[in-house]
């Protein structure tokens, strides 16, 4: 029995498997990989980073929404990052902190909202400067060279300050909540039709291409709802990105 089953379950079966799929969907069964002139470029399922060597985000490019694996669409440590959606690492709102602007004066107390400059001073319950050199447990500050402290910008309203700013938006612009969230595995490849969009005149000013045509490329590799109504229309930005380079 040991060996009729090691066969049939261990060899007959994953080999059946194997090349039903190979010969059905070819493409899928190989990971689904992305080949441009020969050379390996990707995987349609596995999104990626589009940064300069500093990390930051490329004005030409679409930019794929925030990634919890490893330091960014790592396949190896894909994950998600368990906060919760009232986790203060999370929303940015930690108590006993006072938001303050550029000019001195006081940023709004709302926890969600964004200052304008987007520097925090960590302060006691009396409103007086902590100088915090060793952060405790569930505070996210960052020491600059000058002493001063920078709110973390992993947080919803520093990565939708953010993502306004790179995007030339108004500061009281919509932001989709995938531009600043992550994906449960943290290789989710696509982005929100909305968060395509709001990139477009970024990306067609950078390239020196029309708007129109931007938002026609978009709309060219945009995935529909499957079957009509199941999940919600997205953009692949890793195929979207091949496409700009490609001159369609």
């Amino acid at each position: 029995m040991l060996i009729i089953v090691t066969v049939l379950a261990g060899l007959a079966y994953p080999l059946l498997v194997t090349g039903a799929g190979v010969a059905l969907f070819p493409h899928q069964a190989e990971g689904s990989l992305l080949y441009r002139n020969g050379k390996l470029v990707g995987s349609s399922l596995i999104g990626q980073t589009f940064s300069d060597a500093k990390g930051d985000p490329l004005a030409r490019y679409f930019q794929p929404r925030p990634s919890a694996a490893g330091s960014g669409y790592d396949p190896t440590a894909s994950g998600a990052s368990n906060l919760s959606p009232s986790s203060p690492l999370l929303v940015g709102f930690i108590p006993g902190v006072t938001t303050y602007r550029r000019d001195g004066s006081v940023a709004p107390t709302n926890p969600f909202a964004t200052p304008e400059d987007p520097r925090c001073v960590p302060t006691d319950p009396a409103g007086n400067p902590i100088d915090v050199v060793d952060p405790p447990a569930g505070q996210r500050f960052a020491r600059e060279a000058d002493g001063s402290f920078v709110c973390d910008p992993n947080t919803i309203p520093e990565r939708a300050l953010s993502y306004r700013t790179f995007n030339g938006l108004p500061a009281s612009a919509a932001v989709p909540i995938d531009a600043v969230t992550a994906s449960g595995s943290g290789l989710d490849p696509d982005i929100s039709v909305a968060n395509a969009l709001d990139q477009v005149r970024r990306v067609a000013h950078a390239r020196h291409e029309s708007v129109s045509h931007i938002q026609a490329l978009v709309h060219l590799y945009t995935h529909r709802r499957q079957l009509g109504f199941l999940g919600e229309s997205a953009v692949n930005v890793v195929e979207l990105n091949l496409a700009l380079d490609e001159g369609r």
